[in-house]
């Protein structure tokens, strides 16, 4: 279908001016609207205004300046239907072969803050899904173009055919167009929904990567989203579904830290962390904490990784290591391990982001867990106030726990983990599991903070930690035998910590 007549409207205007030369230098007639036509002009495209086309002036404030039969009927009457073909000639509509649409900046606009709702309505773009449908549903005799990164294919796919685009082309330019209208309305949609009552809530995501299988080998799975816009998979095999799940924990932990810090993580729970200016050193603390769980674990720094570390860890088997970067005596030593998988840390995890979880019958939907507490020496309900390193221990475990699958207790020092205690059914057994965990590994809880994810709901836990060694508690508290526990942290010398905040993982 060689391309006579184009129609432009865009509000990015990335591409634009070589893409439409590119047009006029097929001798293509060029339409196009408002602040798109003036930026044509003054490039010295030849442009004939929308209003001029039509024989309508824009109207509304610009709200109504496509939405014209000889738009719309340009675009979608059939080529090769005598009876359309007739129709349109008797109503003088000139066939458009092109359109060219990216559509109000939405999304930006309800992203910044303070918006108005008034402002949110106004940047609901009418004319430009309704031309890009109309030349979607006709997408055999007519081109539609709504990403700037599709001009190139355009123009070269018209060099090739002597002004004309193929049939396979179009499908999919409109395959992507009818995606682009549905992802622009769902958007919309959610926004309006969550106004008043959170009425709708829709997700439109690509398929990123069919994987090999799911959790075990009899379950087809594939991945959705823009997961790779967060890492990059520089060696080793492909990543499976149990892989992206503990790759997204072990990152998501990993962003409480601002001081170079390791992690070890196994099925999405932490067995150990640390911090330390040598990074080899925050490995040793971290592999110290459990040197038996982290066998075909994941790894992540939060700096990069140099030969030191990487000759470390290449001595236990791992599945992943994560960091911002390695050096190239780092990625010589682990290259040795041809199936390790090794992924470049792109970005960290947005602190506004929603978690999804899939239920029977729809899905669950909740901010992510990004609350963090401050001044912890002002929320002390012990009888003795938290020393300098015993509130700096809390504070640490206190990241790390929220990462622990409840029921969790963690043992910390200042800088490391000392016991992890996770997912049991009652908080006394992940303590009691904390406590051998360190005693298996060698490392003392004398002088070390407990902290736990959810309140003691009696003062068994609180004791037991005492007599592991703990001098220091950490718990959102809000029991409702609160005062006893309390009773026995002071019998026990105890300083303790109510955070008001809960962290559990399911």
């Amino acid at each position: 279908m060689k391309i006579q007549r184009a129609l432009i409207s865009v509000s990015d205007k990335t591409g634009l001016l070589d893409f439409a030369k590119g047009l006029a230098d097929f001798g293509v007639e060029i339409i196009s609207t408002g602040g798109t036509a003036k930026a044509l002009q003054k490039a010295g495209v030849p442009v004939v205004e929308i209003s001029a086309f039509t024989g309508s002036p824009e109207i509304l404030d610009g709200r109504v300046k496509t939405l014209h039969p000889k738009v719309h009927g340009g675009l979608l009457y059939l080529r090769e239907n005598a009876e359309h073909t007739a129709t349109a000639q008797e109503h003088g509509i000139a066939p458009i072969d092109l359109v060219v649409v990216n559509l109000y900046p939405f999304e930006e606009t309800i992203a910044k803050e303070g918006v108005t709702l008034a402002e949110a309505i106004e940047n609901i773009d009418i004319g430009g899904p309704s031309m890009i449908r109309s030349a979607s549903k006709n997408y055999q005799s007519v081109t539609v173009v709504t990403d700037p990164a599709d001009y190139d294919d355009v123009l070269a796919e018209m060099k090739e055919e002597d002004g004309a685009t193929s049939a396979k082309l179009r499908e999919r330019l409109a395959v992507k167009a009818f995606a682009t209208t549905s992802s622009y309305d769902r958007a919309i949609t959610n926004y309006l929904g969550s106004k008043e009552t959170g009425a709708h809530y829709s997700l439109d995501l690509p398929l990123e990567q069919r994987l090999r299988y799911g959790e075990n080998p009899h379950q087809k799975a594939e991945l959705y989203g823009s997961f790779g816009d967060y890492f990059e998979k520089l060696q080793g095999k492909e990543l499976s579904y149990n892989n992206i799940l503990d790759i997204t924990a072990a990152t998501q932990l990993i962003a409480e830290f601002a001081k170079p810090t390791v992690a070890i993580l196994k099925h999405t729970n932490p067995c150990g962390v640390a911090t330390d200016a040598d990074l080899k050193a925050a490995w040793d603390k971290a592999f110290a904490t459990d040197k038996q769980a982290p066998f075909g674990g994941i790894i992540i720094a939060n700096r990069p990784v140099d030969a030191a570390l990487a000759k470390a860890i290449s001595e236990i088997f791992s599945e992943v290591i994560i960091a911002p970067d390695f050096d190239a005596e780092a990625r010589a030593v682990l290259q040795k391990k041809k199936n390790l998988r090794l992924m470049r840390l792109l970005r960290l995890p947005e602190t506004d982001r929603r978690d999804f979880r899939a239920v029977l019958g729809g899905l669950l939907v909740q901010d992510g867990d990004s609350a963090g507490i401050e001044e912890l020496e002002h929320k002390v309900v012990s009888a003795r106030p938290p020393s300098k390193s015993e509130l700096e221990a809390m504070e640490f475990g206190w990241k790390v726990v929220k990462h622990v699958k409840s029921n969790a207790i963690v043992y910390a020092s200042a800088d490391r983990t000392l016991g992890i205690g996770a997912g049991q059914m009652s908080r006394v057994d992940s303590s009691r599991i904390a406590v051998w965990k360190a005693k298996e590994a060698g490392l003392s809880l004398k002088g070390s903070a407990v902290c736990s994810d959810a309140f003691f709901p009696f003062p068994d836990g609180l004791i037991a930690a005492a007599e592991a060694g703990a001098t220091a508690a950490i718990q959102p508290g809000g029991s409702v035998r609160d005062e006893e526990v309390i009773k026995a942290a002071n019998e026990h010398g105890v300083a303790m910590v109510f955070t008001g905040i809960r962290h559990f993982r399911h």
